[in-house]
């Protein structure tokens, strides 16, 4: 309300004279004002807290609430949250004086309304999210105290103002007392995490809380499994109409949570290892999404699709592929296991290769072919790739998987794979980097493995097309004039050993998960890039 002036109350004088005299003012709003503007800096959060002007603030939105005097308690609202950003003073005092309790009574009056007050809910939650930093003991006050009915009503608000501020609670309760996290992923916590998912996929989210939340559940514990599947209890969407069989089993909901992981684990590729028991999930989550997307329809656009059940296959399929490349950069502790090798015990290799066999060739390969017979190729049964890179992920994963892992080399050329390998080091405007990554693959796959090494060298041209982007690589297509399959193949005495890579690789280009900040009113042209008020 800048520019206007808010009605005067009369208040007790020890409510009144305090913030008078600490601002040196002669009005509320006044007060107010300058109280807050002060509270921006720690100086000026040490300086009233010196004067232990907190106890009063909290008299004031008692007094405020009780008057149903929304624009005076806004401001009283504010002023609160500044001064329990940070200052270990003043939230001890919040506590002591039975702060909690007091924003709770403000809370959920502003949340039960027919029509909530969006304002005072974020501020509210502000105030508690800079409390819940102070330590665990205040972080079990506030979830004895909002756990899990409050929560769950906030958490069913579908705001930006809400979810934000929400989470922050969540995380730093969760991440100071583990014990907390197993709670919210049980019954009756796991429909706060769900509501709070649906929450951010329909409006958005502006700060790092929500992914800080799920890297803390889903890669840090091993709470993914009960979350994803609690996500698709009587909510499995049809994506706008799309009445496709795939997108009745999973939930848009689901393809968002998978999304949201992809992004962290990308990030924090060195940071977190993902349990055993998600790595296990989310292949059977890839493997049941295979057997019911259509694969007959070529794809238009990258992920996100617009169709659940393709969006849920890719995700998953990239999280396999950081997962791969997340055990080849670390250097495994005695007697633990390789997630890796669980993976393969489950089918990986089985899965990648089938599909990628029975994917169309590389656009430029397939125009080789025609151009080679002057007619159109018969092909025959061949899948389409289902969105833009879903070729390149699966040729990353055999990357990922091979590096370094005899075991897998061996089971790539047993299963006479390696040419369906040298099939990928071309460029396809479908799939970016492919090219790059079918390269270092087929490296990762010869690297100190003679038997794979001796199956490209004994390589016999049957007739070849030349192109210049595999010349410089020693490497030409080949096709076969009685079966009309391309090969890629070596140029004679131009084979050598391919140089060592330095380990697996994950996807170009990252997002930042950066250290989140206090909530402290900040100026209204001010640019943000972390938590707003």
């Amino acid at each position: 309300m800048a520019g206007e002036s808010l009605p005067e109350f009369n208040y007790p004088k020890d409510v009144l004279q305090p913030l008078l005299s600490a601002s040196n003012s002669s009005s509320l709003q006044q007060a107010l004002e300058i109280l807050i503007k002060n509270s921006r800096a720690a100086v000026g959060r040490a300086e009233l807290a010196s004067k232990n002007i907190l106890p009063t603030v909290l008299k004031l939105v008692e007094s405020l609430h009780h008057a149903s005097s929304q624009e005076y308690l806004m401001q009283a609202m504010k002023l609160l949250r500044n001064l329990c950003a940070g200052e270990v003073a003043n939230q001890n005092s919040f506590v002591e004086h039975n702060g909690i309790e007091t924003v709770l009574t403000v809370l959920r009056s502003a949340a039960l309304l027919s029509d909530p007050d969006f304002g005072i809910i974020h501020l509210s939650l502000q105030v508690l999210a800079n409390v819940s930093l102070a330590g665990s003991e205040l972080q079990e006050a506030i979830w004895h105290k909002l756990f899990p009915n409050e929560f769950f009503i906030l958490a069913s608000i579908h705001s930006l103002e809400t979810s934000d501020p929400l989470c922050m609670i969540l995380y730093t309760c969760c991440d100071g007392k583990p014990g907390l996290a197993i709670e919210l992923c049980r019954d009756p916590g796991l429909p706060i995490v769900a509501g709070i998912i649906q929450t951010v996929a329909s409006v958005g989210s502006r700060e790092n809380w929500f992914k800080l939340l799920l890297s803390r559940l889903c890669l840090e514990d091993i709470h993914f499994p009960a979350l994803f599947f609690k996500l698709c209890e009587g909510n499995a969407s049809e994506d706008g109409g799309n009445t496709a069989l795939g997108d009745k089993v999973f939930s848009s909901e689901q393809a968002f949570l998978l999304q949201i992981i992809s992004e962290i684990l990308n990030e924090r590729l060195n940071e977190v290892r993902v349990p055993n028991e998600t790595a296990l999930c989310v292949l059977g989550i890839f493997k049941r999404s295979v057997s019911i997307v259509d694969f007959g329809a070529r794809a238009k656009s990258g992920l996100p699709t617009g169709s659940t059940s393709v969006d849920v296959m890719g995700y998953s399929l990239i999280i396999l592929r950081d997962i791969c490349a997340q055990e080849g950069l670390r250097e495994l502790k005695k007697d633990s296991v390789d997630v890796v090798d669980l993976l393969l015990s489950d089918d990986l290799t089985d899965v990648i290769l089938s599909l990628l066999h029975d994917l169309e060739p590389p656009a430029i390969i397939r125009k080789t072919l025609k151009d080679s017979e002057n007619q159109e190729l018969n092909l025959g049964s061949t899948k389409l790739c289902p969105y833009k890179g879903f070729q390149r992920d699966l040729v990353a994963i055999i990357g990922n998987c091979a590096y370094r892992r005899k075991n897998v080399q061996d089971e790539i050329r047993q299963k006479s794979g390696i040419l369906l390998l040298l099939q990928q080091c071309v460029t396809d405007d479908d799939n970016p980097y492919l090219r790059e990554w079918g390269i270092w693959s087929l490296r990762n796959l010869l690297e100190g493995n003679a038997e794979n090494q001796q199956i490209v060298a004994d390589l016999q041209l049957q007739g070849s097309v030349d192109m210049p982007e595999l010349a410089r690589l020693g490497l030409k297509v080949e096709v076969d004039q009685n079966t009309h399959c391309a090969k890629l193949v070596n140029i004679p005495g131009s084979y050598t050993k391919p140089v060592e890579r330095v380990g697996p690789l994950k996807f170009m280009g990252k997002m930042s998960i950066r250290e989140p900040q206090l909530y402290i009113q900040a100026h209204h042209t001010a640019t943000f890039t972390k938590s707003k008020c």
